[in-house]
């Protein structure tokens, strides 16, 4: 496989039009040439998060506005879905909002409760399937351990397959899926919870199995030519054309 850096302008260059590529990046440069490089972006819907039971995600969270996360009186931890138009962080309230981004106030979000994450692993999923997975932080600071091995991979695992079992259908055929370990307030353990799902084309893959972490990034962002009807709904891109 030819492997080639893209200069931050000048789009596709020699690229454009060349068939059977794949794409690995940032979503702002993608979105000028994925149709120059004929590819097919897959995405979780933004509100993904947001529709899953509380069971999977053992916190409030809501899909929102930037201009109602203004408004908050509360402490609350606010990110975009996907754009990573400004830094996903934890607000005393919606002042600091306000202060921190110049972004049209219809701008999508998300609220959260502030919780706090014993651990989190970040797993890459194809077709329903765990491939490879790492963890990548443990209360908030970057620790990266691999899955295969790890004292919780089985707990991790479990929770990951009901999850996928029961709502893979509303993610994309490849995707990448974080999931960690939720403390209570006096220490000890809440459960296992969905942190979010992000795009595998645009993921770091920490100490995951670079291999099979490649087989999922490759379907995530590959030729439009391959893309399956069932996927295509997850290509905002393509939903247009």
């Amino acid at each position: 496989m030819d492997v080639e850096v893209l200069p931050t302008r000048g789009g596709a260059g020699g690229l454009k039009g060349r068939q059977g590529g794949h794409y690995f990046g940032g979503p702002l440069f993608a979105a000028g040439i994925a149709d120059d490089l004929e590819v097919a972006l897959l995405e979780p819907a933004d509100d993904w998060l947001t529709s899953l039971p509380h069971e999977y995600t053992l916190r409030n969270v809501v899909s929102s506005t930037l201009s109602e996360a203004r408004r908050l009186t509360r402490p609350a931890f606010v990110k975009p879905p996907s754009a990573k138009s400004f830094p996903a962080a934890i607000h005393s309230d919606g002042s600091t909002l306000s202060r921190s981004t110049n972004l049209p106030p219809e701008t999508p979000v998300q609220i959260s409760d502030v919780v706090t994450w014993v651990r989190e692993f970040r797993l890459f999923v194809l077709d329903g399937e765990c491939r490879t997975g790492s963890q990548y932080a443990a209360f908030g600071r970057m620790v990266s351990a691999p899955l295969r091995g790890h004292p919780d991979e089985d707990a991790v695992r479990a929770f990951a397959n009901n999850l996928l079992g029961a709502h893979g259908h509303t993610l994309p055929g490849a995707v990448v899926l974080d999931v960690g370990l939720l403390s209570t307030s006096d220490g000890g353990t809440k459960g296992w919870a969905v942190v979010e799902a992000n795009m595998a084309w645009f993921a770091n893959c920490y100490a995951s199995e670079p291999d099979r972490a490649l087989d999922v990034v490759l379907r995530a962002a590959g030729p439009r030519s391959r893309l399956t009807e069932r996927d295509r709904g997850f290509c905002r891109h393509l939903k247009d054309a």
